[in-house]
């Protein structure tokens, strides 16, 4: 095993990475986890099993952009056979919610304690990215969740953008959530990354955001900045709005990437634009068509998108057929169509959404 800040120090002098104060003040704390998850079992009594000791786990919060994904991934990468799994943190309980449906068709009366126990079983480390609880399903399992995987010694490390006090923030009946919170603080050391530079922010300042036409160049200058910004391997994130299922076909470190039919083609509404605006920090959004009465139903959505995304100033980075002005030159709705041109012309600022992040 290479502890963290070995790794970080390697990277910096290959010129893979910046020195950043922040960063490296959360690396200690990643080490020290690192040491603890590689320490032998330890028997206590002739007669009982060796046993790992539980090691303490990490909530890293922050602001977008200041690496926290970044070090988690190392961090989990640099773990020689420790079970681990890193996850999003929204993926995760989608997983555990439908695991106990299953559970619930079996007929199973306490359907989280055997889903738990199967996660437990599986790992030693759970690593989640953007740990945000907006969700009353989600918000009253979790506590009776994480204490099952604590109580079984598996150690936790997530990323957020809020402090954990702000977790599920005037949700309905927050306060059966509040014990969640004090778990969190006796379990995990919480960090704060404070720093003034956003990385993602500035790897599109200045760059291209808009492709036009949309075809095999554009494809791949949009495959170059995708792997820039997410730097790993994508998996598909799926959104439950209202028992509807809503699905990103690609998604990491907070980006995600959806054709026009993919987020236009289907039959979604603005509480499913809201709850993507919601997940994600950049939408890559390739193959916009030319748009007209022939595929007015479309356009309406594709509008409602990007109100969605403007409103969250959530980072548009897409193909299309046209420039913004010249997509809809005809048909119902042309008119109201200008606004959202305006708009994705502003979205290709290189400061724009700068200020909230």
């Amino acid at each position: 095993m290479t502890h963290l800040t070995t790794l970080y120090r390697q990277k910096i002098d290959a010129g893979e990475l910046q020195p950043d104060p922040a960063q490296q003040a959360v690396l200690p704390h990643f080490d020290r986890i690192a040491e603890g998850l590689m320490a032998p079992p330890v028997k206590r009594g002739l007669f009982r099993k060796a046993q790992y000791q539980p090691v303490k786990g990490l909530y890293l919060w922050g602001g977008v952009g200041r690496g926290k994904s970044m070090l988690m991934d190392l961090f989990v990468d640099s773990l020689d056979g420790v079970p681990s799994r890193r996850v999003h943190f929204h993926a995760f309980m989608q997983e555990i919610h439908a695991k106990m449906h299953e559970a619930r068709q079996r007929g199973v009366e306490d359907a989280l304690a055997p889903v738990a126990a199967e996660v437990a079983d599986s790992v030693r480390l759970l690593a989640f990215d953007e740990m945000q609880i907006t969700d009353i399903t989600d918000a009253m399992i979790v506590g009776r969740l994480f204490e099952a995987l604590f109580a079984a010694g598996v150690t936790v490390v997530t990323t957020s953008n809020r402090v954990p006090d702000d977790l599920y923030k005037d949700g309905l009946n927050r306060q059966l959530f509040l014990p969640f919170i004090d778990l969190i603080k006796a379990q995990m050391d919480v960090h704060e990354m404070v720093s003034p530079t956003d990385y993602r922010q500035n790897r599109l300042t200045g760059a291209q955001v808009y492709f036009t036409p949309a075809g095999a160049e554009a494809r791949a200058r949009i495959d170059a900045i995708w792997t820039d910004l997410t730097g790993g391997p994508a998996q598909p994130l799926t959104l439950e709005v209202k028992g509807r299922e809503v699905v990103l076909p690609a998604f990491r470190n907070g980006v995600a990437r959806a054709s026009f039919y993919d987020l236009c083609g289907k039959m979604l509404g603005p509480g499913d634009y809201l709850a993507i605006a919601e997940a994600v920090k950049v939408l890559v959004l390739e193959d916009i068509p030319r748009l007209s009465r022939n595929n007015f139903n479309e356009a309406k959505r594709f509008v409602t998108l990007i109100d969605a995304l403007y409103e969250a100033e959530v980072r548009l980075i897409c193909s299309a057929a046209a420039e913004p002005e010249m997509l809809y030159v005809e048909g119902e709705g042309t008119f109201e169509f200008e606004r959202t041109a305006s708009r994705l012309r502003e979205m290709q600022d290189k400061d724009w959404g700068a200020a909230a992040r």
